[in-house]
């Protein structure tokens, strides 16, 4: 136990370090181009090769903001989504997924606003990181992934699926649902705008931010359940159908963007094909 607390600290300040490290980062990327870079792909280019906080300004935002840059599985990917923990409620309304909340480097929703900055720049792959509770992980990658703008109601569009989870988001491999299952084209719900296709509110029942459907096959936002399995009444956890199914909720799950062109000298974490 008190190696453990021992641990834990030196964990805690190294974070703190690592932290400082990346806001100097920060700075020298600012002084050397006397301008924000679009995403984390450029920073990684500049040379940056540790994960952590950066600012970015992509094109089109009224200003600049601070994500987070995975500079593994390749490098160069800005973090959209996290959930690891359950410390964060993402049952959260329009406004507060508009702008983004939670703790970059903790659970985090970056913001439907900056997800639309970003990917309306070019064409960015979507990846999904996801483990359940027995530690087994699975990837799933989406090109040409946008999302558009507020007066579109941040409406979803993606393209080939490749990867080992399964396409939850298009619902292709669910024989006979993929008319009510498939988030493709699909507008963002909150629980105070309805903008689903179902009768009732889905993200009200599965409580959670979402492109719904009717409801869905694939739900990264909902309640976050500590042992993985739940009470079949509603599926309201953090699902991906193909994979675990509508009655187990995830431990992790990590959304990331990079352009599809990006290229880096090796990728030992390459998707591979389904």
């Amino acid at each position: 136990s008190r190696l453990q607390k021992q641990e834990n600290l030196l964990k805690s300040q190294l974070q703190k370090q690592e932290l400082l490290l990346h806001r100097l980062h920060e700075k020298i990327i600012i002084i050397k181009k006397k301008t924000f870079v679009s995403d984390c792909s450029q920073i990684f280019s500049s040379g940056f090769k540790l994960s952590g906080l950066y600012r970015i300004r992509p094109k089109g935002s009224p200003g600049p903001i601070t994500g987070f840059c995975d500079m593994t599985d390749g490098g160069g990917w800005t973090v959209l989504q996290r959930r690891i923990n359950g410390t964060e409620t993402f049952n959260r309304s329009w406004a507060e997924y508009k702008k983004g909340f939670g703790d970059m480097v903790g659970e985090f929703w970056l913001g439907n606003d900056n997800l639309h900055y970003i990917t309306a720049q070019g064409n960015y792959t979507l990846r999904i990181n996801l483990e359940d509770f027995d530690g087994h992980q699975r990837v799933a990658d989406y090109d040409s992934f946008k999302v558009a703008n507020e007066k579109e109601l941040y409406q979803l569009s993606f393209g080939v699926y490749t990867g080992t989870a399964g396409d939850a988001l298009s619902g292709s491999h669910q024989v006979g649902v993929s008319e009510w299952a498939s988030h493709q084209g699909m507008n963002f719900s909150t629980y105070d705008q309805d903008n689903d296709n179902y009768k009732g509110n889905c993200a009200q029942e599965d409580k959670g931010g979402w492109w719904f459907n009717k409801c869905h096959s694939a739900h990264l936002n909902g309640l976050y359940y500590p042992s993985g399995y739940y009470s079949a009444a509603t599926d309201d956890g953090v699902v991906w159908y193909t994979w675990k199914g509508w009655w187990y909720s995830l431990k992790t799950s990590i959304m990331k963007l990079r352009p599809t062109d990006f290229k880096t000298d090796h990728d030992p974490n390459a998707v591979p094909q389904a």
